[in-house]
């Protein structure tokens, strides 16, 4: 074999396995670990809690209430088709699970929270306790079911 054919064949397998990977993970809910945050309105990150881990949001920082028993916070774009299936989805289970509240923020106007919170594509959806704290988040479109045990766990851990 010829030294351009093996770096085809390299290049090919590379790609396919990135793209199983990623077809795997797009929209998958992933447990934030709980780390102690001092003040429950700590925005910006503090520098033990990578990634947004186990941080807390406030309702001061978002604008808008946070649900009584969990919020389903949903960073979007204007131009993202997935943002648009990701509305529905979480708006379905807001509106069929009492105390869990919806809100959905434009990354581009809010970039303060997307560079805290570590957003890196949109959409993506965290999910909030009653205390604002961060318990798990998806990159990607999530779906019903994840969305629904992702609220149950949230309203569980507290």
């Amino acid at each position: 074999m010829t030294p351009g054919l093996i770096a085809l064949l390299i290049a090919l397998v590379v790609a396919v396995a990135g793209g199983v990977i990623w077809r795997l993970t797009n929209g998958r809910m992933r447990t934030v670990p709980v780390r102690g945050v001092a003040d429950p309105g700590a925005l910006p990150a503090q520098a033990d809690s990578p990634a947004g881990q186990g941080q807390l949001v406030s309702a001061a920082a978002l604008g808008e209430p946070l649900g009584d028993q969990a919020t389903l916070l949903q960073f979007s774009s204007a131009f993202c088709a997935p943002c648009r299936a990701t509305r529905h989805i979480l708006g379905e289970v807001a509106a069929t699970t009492s105390g869990v509240a919806h809100i959905e923020i434009d990354a581009e106007s809010r970039l303060d929270l997307v560079r805290e919170l570590h957003v890196l594509r949109t959409p993506t959806v965290l999910v909030l306790d009653a205390a604002g704290r961060v318990t798990r988040r998806a990159s990607g479109l999530p779906t019903k079911a994840d969305v629904l045990a992702a609220v149950a766990a949230a309203v569980g851990s507290e």
